[in-house]
Protein backbone atom coordinates (compact mmCIF):
# COMPACT_ATOMS: atom_id res chain seq x y z
CA UNK A 1 0.00 0.00 0.00
CA UNK A 2 2.88 2.10 0.56
CA UNK A 3 4.31 1.36 -2.04
CA UNK A 4 1.77 2.13 -4.30
CA UNK A 5 1.62 5.51 -2.69
CA UNK A 6 4.58 5.97 -3.74
CA UNK A 7 4.63 5.31 -6.84
CA UNK A 8 1.54 6.99 -7.61
CA UNK A 9 2.15 10.54 -6.01
CA UNK A 10 6.08 10.48 -6.17
CA UNK A 11 6.63 14.55 -5.38
CA UNK A 12 4.78 13.62 -1.78
CA UNK A 13 8.01 11.24 -1.06
CA UNK A 14 10.24 13.39 -2.79
CA UNK A 15 8.80 16.36 0.02
CA UNK A 16 8.82 14.07 2.83
CA UNK A 17 12.79 12.67 1.94
CA UNK A 18 13.20 16.39 1.99
CA UNK A 19 11.48 17.11 5.50
CA UNK A 20 13.48 14.83 6.87
CA UNK A 21 17.24 15.60 5.91
CA UNK A 22 16.69 18.97 6.89
CA UNK A 23 14.86 18.53 9.87
CA UNK A 24 18.51 19.13 12.25
CA UNK A 25 18.74 22.47 10.29
CA UNK A 26 14.92 23.23 10.83
CA UNK A 27 14.39 22.94 14.32
CA UNK A 28 18.09 24.53 14.88
CA UNK A 29 16.69 27.21 12.82
CA UNK A 30 13.17 27.53 14.95
CA UNK A 31 15.96 27.20 18.56
CA UNK A 32 17.79 29.92 17.26
CA UNK A 33 15.00 32.26 16.53
CA UNK A 34 13.67 31.82 20.04
CA UNK A 35 10.59 29.75 19.16
CA UNK A 36 10.55 26.20 20.83
CA UNK A 37 9.80 23.30 19.02
CA UNK A 38 6.61 21.32 19.46
CA UNK A 39 5.85 18.05 18.79
CA UNK A 40 4.81 16.18 15.84
CA UNK A 41 6.00 19.26 13.65
CA UNK A 42 6.02 19.07 9.62
CA UNK A 43 8.23 21.77 8.45
CA UNK A 44 8.66 21.50 4.66
CA UNK A 45 11.43 24.55 4.39
CA UNK A 46 12.46 26.83 6.92
CA UNK A 47 10.34 29.63 7.29
CA UNK A 48 11.68 33.06 7.78
CA UNK A 49 11.38 34.61 11.32
CA UNK A 50 11.78 37.74 12.62
CA UNK A 51 11.31 37.65 15.96
CA UNK A 52 11.73 40.75 18.17
CA UNK A 53 14.08 40.77 21.36
CA UNK A 54 11.07 41.53 23.46
CA UNK A 55 8.39 39.24 21.98
CA UNK A 56 6.87 36.08 21.76
CA UNK A 57 6.10 33.11 19.35
CA UNK A 58 4.34 30.11 20.62
CA UNK A 59 3.18 27.32 18.80
CA UNK A 60 1.25 24.29 19.81
CA UNK A 61 1.61 20.65 18.44
CA UNK A 62 0.78 19.03 15.51
CA UNK A 63 2.15 22.31 12.98
CA UNK A 64 2.48 21.96 9.29
CA UNK A 65 4.36 24.48 7.62
CA UNK A 66 4.99 24.49 4.09
CA UNK A 67 7.64 26.68 2.92
CA UNK A 68 8.91 24.93 -0.39
CA UNK A 69 7.10 25.81 -3.88
CA UNK A 70 6.75 22.14 -4.62
CA UNK A 71 5.48 21.21 -1.54
CA UNK A 72 1.67 22.15 -2.10
CA UNK A 73 0.05 22.31 -5.24
CA UNK A 74 -1.10 25.42 -5.79
CA UNK A 75 2.29 26.83 -5.38
CA UNK A 76 3.79 28.36 -2.41
CA UNK A 77 4.88 31.66 -3.37
CA UNK A 78 7.16 32.73 -0.52
CA UNK A 79 8.42 30.42 2.35
CA UNK A 80 6.36 31.11 5.41
CA UNK A 81 7.17 34.67 7.70
CA UNK A 82 6.56 34.72 11.38
CA UNK A 83 7.52 38.22 12.45
CA UNK A 84 7.00 40.62 15.32
CA UNK A 85 7.86 43.94 15.20
CA UNK A 86 7.82 45.67 18.27
CA UNK A 87 8.20 45.43 22.50
CA UNK A 88 5.65 43.19 23.53
CA UNK A 89 4.33 41.58 20.11
CA UNK A 90 2.98 37.98 20.43
CA UNK A 91 2.13 35.30 17.47
CA UNK A 92 -0.14 32.07 19.65
CA UNK A 93 -0.39 29.26 17.10
CA UNK A 94 -2.98 26.82 18.65
CA UNK A 95 -2.88 22.95 18.07
CA UNK A 96 -3.01 21.18 14.22
CA UNK A 97 -2.24 24.47 12.48
CA UNK A 98 -1.26 23.95 8.80
CA UNK A 99 0.49 27.41 7.44
CA UNK A 100 1.11 27.38 3.60
CA UNK A 101 3.27 30.07 2.45
CA UNK A 102 1.24 32.36 4.95
CA UNK A 103 2.71 35.63 6.47
CA UNK A 104 2.44 36.78 9.94
CA UNK A 105 3.00 40.28 10.74
CA UNK A 106 2.50 41.27 14.32
CA UNK A 107 2.78 44.83 16.19
CA UNK A 108 0.17 44.06 18.96
CA UNK A 109 -1.05 40.40 18.84
CA UNK A 110 -1.85 37.39 16.54
CA UNK A 111 -3.74 34.57 18.16
CA UNK A 112 -4.98 31.39 15.97
CA UNK A 113 -6.90 28.84 17.62
CA UNK A 114 -6.40 24.94 17.07
CA UNK A 115 -7.14 23.20 13.80
CA UNK A 116 -7.14 26.49 11.86
CA UNK A 117 -5.84 25.95 8.11
CA UNK A 118 -4.64 28.63 6.11
CA UNK A 119 -4.28 28.53 3.00
CA UNK A 120 -1.61 29.12 0.67
CA UNK A 121 0.36 32.52 0.53
CA UNK A 122 -2.07 34.33 3.11
CA UNK A 123 -1.11 37.03 4.89
CA UNK A 124 -2.82 38.14 8.59
CA UNK A 125 -1.10 41.88 9.92
CA UNK A 126 -2.24 43.15 12.79
CA UNK A 127 -0.67 46.84 11.96
CA UNK A 128 -0.89 49.44 9.22
CA UNK A 129 2.71 50.27 9.35
CA UNK A 130 2.60 53.25 8.02
CA UNK A 131 0.05 56.25 9.62
CA UNK A 132 -3.20 57.36 7.23
CA UNK A 133 -2.50 60.75 7.28
CA UNK A 134 -0.14 62.57 5.31
CA UNK A 135 1.49 65.07 8.28
CA UNK A 136 1.50 61.54 10.68
CA UNK A 137 3.53 59.99 8.08
CA UNK A 138 5.65 62.63 7.69
CA UNK A 139 6.29 62.85 11.30
CA UNK A 140 6.90 59.03 12.34
CA UNK A 141 6.89 57.36 8.67
CA UNK A 142 6.56 54.01 11.01
CA UNK A 143 4.33 54.95 13.59
CA UNK A 144 0.98 52.87 12.29
CA UNK A 145 -2.02 51.73 14.24
CA UNK A 146 -2.11 48.28 15.10
CA UNK A 147 -5.06 46.11 16.60
CA UNK A 148 -4.79 42.31 17.16
CA UNK A 149 -6.21 40.08 15.06
CA UNK A 150 -8.12 36.67 16.64
CA UNK A 151 -8.43 33.69 14.68
CA UNK A 152 -10.72 31.28 16.46
CA UNK A 153 -10.60 27.26 16.12
CA UNK A 154 -11.65 25.46 12.87
CA UNK A 155 -11.48 28.39 10.74
CA UNK A 156 -10.55 27.53 6.83
CA UNK A 157 -8.70 30.74 4.89
CA UNK A 158 -8.14 29.96 1.33
CA UNK A 159 -5.31 30.97 -0.58
CA UNK A 160 -4.49 34.38 -1.22
CA UNK A 161 -6.44 36.32 1.70
CA UNK A 162 -5.22 39.17 3.71
CA UNK A 163 -6.06 39.52 7.14
CA UNK A 164 -6.25 42.97 8.75
CA UNK A 165 -5.97 44.63 12.25
CA UNK A 166 -8.35 44.28 14.22
CA UNK A 167 -10.12 41.41 12.67
CA UNK A 168 -12.10 38.87 14.51
CA UNK A 169 -12.97 35.35 12.58
CA UNK A 170 -15.48 33.47 14.06
CA UNK A 171 -14.85 29.74 15.51
CA UNK A 172 -15.40 27.30 12.22
CA UNK A 173 -15.96 30.16 9.51
CA UNK A 174 -14.55 30.28 6.05
CA UNK A 175 -13.05 32.93 4.28
CA UNK A 176 -13.18 32.88 0.61
CA UNK A 177 -9.87 32.96 -1.15
CA UNK A 178 -8.61 36.28 -2.72
CA UNK A 179 -10.67 37.78 0.03
CA UNK A 180 -10.06 40.85 2.23
CA UNK A 181 -11.15 40.56 6.40
CA UNK A 182 -11.21 44.01 7.95
CA UNK A 183 -13.34 43.59 10.85
CA UNK A 184 -15.77 40.72 12.38
CA UNK A 185 -16.43 37.47 10.83
CA UNK A 186 -19.18 35.47 12.92
CA UNK A 187 -18.83 32.01 13.57
CA UNK A 188 -19.96 29.01 11.15
CA UNK A 189 -20.64 31.34 8.01
CA UNK A 190 -18.53 31.54 4.78
CA UNK A 191 -17.56 35.35 4.12
CA UNK A 192 -15.87 36.40 0.97
CA UNK A 193 -14.79 39.84 -1.07
CA UNK A 194 -13.50 43.19 -0.46
CA UNK A 195 -14.09 43.36 2.31
CA UNK A 196 -15.15 40.17 2.78
CA UNK A 197 -19.14 39.83 3.92
CA UNK A 198 -21.16 36.49 4.77
CA UNK A 199 -22.31 34.76 1.94
CA UNK A 200 -24.42 31.96 3.76
CA UNK A 201 -24.04 29.46 6.57
CA UNK A 202 -21.34 26.37 6.73
CA UNK A 203 -23.26 23.31 5.65
CA UNK A 204 -22.78 20.47 8.79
Amino acid sequence: MILKAALDTPWKVKNEFGRLLLLPLTRLYFARHGVAWGTGWRVFGLPLIQRHRHSSVTIGPGLEMRNWFGSNPLGVHHRSILATWTRGAEIVIGRDVGLTGATLCAASAIRIGDRVRLGANSTAADTDFHPLGVQARRARPTAGRSAAIIIEDDVFIGMHVLILKGSHIGAGSVIGAGSVVAGHVPAGVIAAGNPARVIKQVEA
